[in-house]
């Protein structure tokens, strides 16, 4: 038995549970909360994993540059690129939630939660004294985010300093990010089950309505990654780039396959560099590089998603969001998405950080955890998409691309 559910494909797993789960809360109706413990669960489970798994990745995905003066000529550009593309992207996610307002309408005094954090109220000096750790373990007990992240990157950028010196941490940074994906992967396994409980808890309590606007947050979130594929990524390689977007998509569509059915950067990474290399033309020295730090820090999709998804559940929960939240949100989204782990279901961990800076419930996690895989794997495409892109107008920017190569690739 248990052989036959791991040879079902994840995907398969949540989305079946998705539908059980909505048949049942649908035919139980308020009832079907006596099964939410379940997702209650799994929701526990993802936020145990928050401080370490972001801890780990970020300082990982620092030493992984190899040293500072690797920042200069490749690293510098996909750096400038990755922050640039990633604003955008939390920025556009914040505007399609703020205008669209799938939240607008549910009856969130059906929910039996705790109170409502208030969000933060301090001024923009305060907000830049919050992020440096004055107690770096105080940070990780509380779970604030950008502390964390800042004592993270520091730790990265001095063990790169401390060079030789630091080799041994990076071996123990590096072993400490797999073990925590690998251990993400595993809590993941739980997906099928928190989803058919939490998807059976919705319908049950809110009804179609609930279903609506779920609908609509999917729709959004795959319009917000067409948008940044067909408007940004676009723009990047036909106006700086200047290769042919055509024969660039047509290089690049194994990987974006791969990408979309497993929802996992990492583990579409080697046919992203496969394609990147002999069907696009993009340099090894350069693919190897800004491909593999862009799987590790690069996730435009997932930081578009947290903005969508940060607005989605003030307005569900009636959390009045001003500018200095939504400049929180993308400072948070975007650093977030950095310390996102290329696997699936990642989205989900960084929006127990994002939530708590501007005061939104958590409770938000259990209303779109059932339909975070449908999501993911468009947000995986974009992440790939993104990745690809990049590497293509760095190697450009270098003389590093082989233009021939990419109009030639139908041959290989």
């Amino acid at each position: 038995m248990l052989r036959f559910w791991f040879s079902i494909p994840l995907w398969q797993r949540v989305i079946g549970a998705l539908i059980l789960g909505v048949a049942l809360g649908l035919f139980w109706g308020p009832e079907a909360e006596a099964i939410k413990w379940i997702g209650d669960f799994f929701i526990a489970s993802i936020k145990m994993l928050v401080v370490p798994l972001i801890f780990f990745s970020l300082v990982s995905g620092v030493t992984s540059i190899g040293n500072l003066k690797k920042l200069g000529s490749v690293g510098g550009r996909a750096l400038l690129f990755f922050l640039v593309t990633s604003q955008v992207a939390v920025w556009l996610g914040l505007l399609l939630g703020t205008v669209f307002a799938p939240g607008v309408g549910l009856d969130q005094s059906r929910i039996k939660m705790g109170d409502i954090p208030e969000p933060k109220t301090e001024g923009w000096r305060e907000m830049i004294l919050s992020i440096v750790p004055q107690s770096p373990v105080q940070v990780m007990a509380d779970a604030n985010v950008l502390p964390l992240i800042v004592f993270a990157l520091l730790i990265g950028i001095g063990i790169l300093m401390a060079k030789e010196e630091g080799q041994p941490l990076i071996r123990i940074f590096d072993a400490g990010s797999i073990v925590m994906q690998k251990i993400t992967i595993v809590v993941m396994e739980l997906t099928p089950f928190g989803v058919f409980a939490l998807m059976a808890w919705v319908a049950g309590t809110f009804g179609v309505d609930a279903l609506f606007a779920l609908a609509k947050l999917v729709a959004l979130n795959y319009a917000g990654c067409l948008i940044l594929i067909g408007v940004v990524y676009v723009g990047i390689l036909k106006f700086l780039a200047k290769v042919p977007v055509g024969d660039f998509f047509r290089g690049m569509i194994d990987a974006l396959a791969v990408a979309y059915s497993t929802a996992s950067s990492s583990a579409t990474l080697p046919v992203t560099l496969r394609c990147l290399q002999r069907n696009v033309g993009v340099s090894p020295s350069v693919s190897s590089f800004t491909a593999s730090l862009g799987a590790t820090i690069n996730m435009d999709g997932t930081a578009m998603y947290l903005g969508l998804a940060t607005v989605f559940g003030a307005q569900i929960f009636g959390v009045q969001l001003d500018m200095v939240d939504y400049l929180m949100v993308a400072i948070t989204a975007t650093l977030g998405s950095i310390g996102a782990a290329g696997i699936p279901g990642t989205g989900l961990i960084m929006m127990t950080l994002v939530f708590g800076t501007v005061g939104v419930p958590l409770e938000t996690i259990a209303f779109v955890a059932g339909v975070d895989r449908l999501m993911d794997m468009m947000r995986t495409v974009t992440n790939v998409t993104s990745d690809s892109t990049v590497a293509t107008a760095v190697a450009a920017s270098l003389d590093e691309l082989d233009r021939e190569e990419l109009v030639s690739h139908d041959d290989v």
